[in-house]
């Protein structure tokens, strides 16, 4: 993946570990009981801040493909993608399937136009057997995804290695992942690692997830460090919500990540 037109600090993901770090206790929750109910009640609001959202669409641009097969898997009402996107998938030159676990939200989705897939990944991790139940993706490697998403969510998977090693069978060679990341969440729902540990540790951890499942390439991007550019004689005049933000005193914004990596 190519940087050289991309305007956001870039860290190579190294391996830490030669075998699996990880024990079941990581991945207990506070709240055990099943998903499905928890998430039987849609909810039409966005989990991070429209300043994040903003980043995260400019990320999508340069780095989506606008032909081919997207997924967008913990999917919900809405998946950020940048206007390029969402007009070649109204096209038809862009094939985009949103898995997820509330109907009502993914049915609101309309970027989805190659169909919508009800999957809780911590029952049934297995990503590729979903799709192609669903006549989604085939065998051969033309016919599997070019890219996919996942929008701060990889914190509540507590299968994550069975859910990447099945995501990357169902992507081609040369396909991508993208693993968004901040520092909002369902305490109750996420693991319990992901609570314990700070934030370098935790897309390090994401890193190790993609590592252990089989991908390559692994990077860290840094979309925002959750501080607002209040300008000043180097820096560029800021626009929009952030630019708002910065006039009236508030320095914060949420962070954002992405760790991405390569199907090879």
């Amino acid at each position: 993946m190519s940087t050289a037109s991309q305007p956001w600090p870039v860290t190579q993901y190294k391996p830490r570990h030669s075998s699996w770090p990880y024990t079941a206790a990581d991945f207990t929750r506070q709240d055990e009981s099943t998903d499905s109910s928890f998430y039987s009640a849609p909810r039409f609001v966005t989990h991070i801040d429209d300043a994040a959202i903003a980043s995260l669409r400019e990320y999508y641009d340069t780095v989506l493909p606008t032909k081919g097969r997207v997924l967008d898997y913990c999917s919900s009402w809405i998946s950020h993608y940048p206007p390029s996107i969402e007009d070649a998938a109204a096209s038809g030159e862009l094939k985009v399937t949103g898995l997820g676990m509330n109907k009502a939200e993914l049915d609101a989705n309309k970027v989805l136009s190659n169909g919508r897939v009800l999957v809780d990944l911590n029952v049934n991790p297995d990503i590729s057997s979903a799709l192609r139940v669903a006549n989604l993706i085939g065998s051969e490697d033309s016919e599997k995804l070019d890219a996919s998403t996942n929008v701060v969510s990889t914190d509540y998977l507590t299968r994550p290695l069975e859910v990447l090693k099945s995501l990357r069978e169902a992507t081609k060679t040369g396909g991508t992942v993208h693993l968004t990341v901040s520092n909002r969440c369902f305490p109750t729902k996420a693991i319990s690692r992901w609570l314990r540990i700070d934030e370098d540790e935790r897309l390090a951890m994401i890193g190790d997830f993609l590592h252990f499942a089989g991908w390559k390439d692994i990077e860290i991007v840094e979309l925002s460090n959750g501080e607002v550019d209040k300008g000043g004689k180097e820096a560029a005049p800021q626009g929009g919500l952030s630019g708002l933000m910065s006039y009236f005193g508030m320095s914060r914004r949420d962070p954002l990540w992405v760790v991405r990596a390569v199907k090879m």
